[in-house]
């Protein structure tokens, strides 16, 4: 019984810690062959210093056996970071049906606090874009020395 509380316990305290956020596509006219459903960011918002994890449902009617993932980040208006990632490090491939992608990162104690916008564009082994998301994340003020 004292197991069951506990472990209960942890899955609230991480669910009030994990948020959805709104997708959006880069295209909305384009009919992507990778679908996302949803992207939950944990902890929501992120703190400087600390691991953050961005969790990412998709879907294709396909297979995904290789590519990139790659990721831009812009602070307001301004383009501070773009990082790639070979997709099958991000996720089982192949990818067929529903999958996730999860991505964890520290950001450094000195990043700045605010509101970041996140492009992921999604590259198949040829270099076909797969799909394209936008989502916003903020980062807190908290942040360890």
């Amino acid at each position: 019984m004292t197991k069951l509380l506990i472990l209960s316990l942890v899955l609230l305290a991480s669910s009030l810690l994990a948020s959805a956020v709104s997708v959006e596509y880069c295209n909305k006219r384009e009919n992507y062959d990778v679908t996302v459903s949803s992207v939950d960011i944990i902890p929501n918002p992120v703190i400087r210093g600390e691991p953050a994890t961005f969790n990412i449902s998709a879907c294709t009617d396909g297979s995904v056996t290789g590519g990139k993932l790659v990721i831009d980040v812009n602070y307001f208006f301004f383009h501070v970071h773009q990082e790639t990632h070979d997709l099958c490090e991000e996720t089982s491939c192949p990818a067929t049906g529903n999958f996730a992608i999860a991505h964890q990162q520290v950001l450094p104690s000195y990043t700045p606090p605010g509101s970041y916008t996140i492009t992921m564009t999604m590259l198949d082994s040829d270099g076909k874009q797969l799909t394209c998301i936008k989502f916003d994340f903020s980062i807190g003020f908290i942040a360890d020395s």
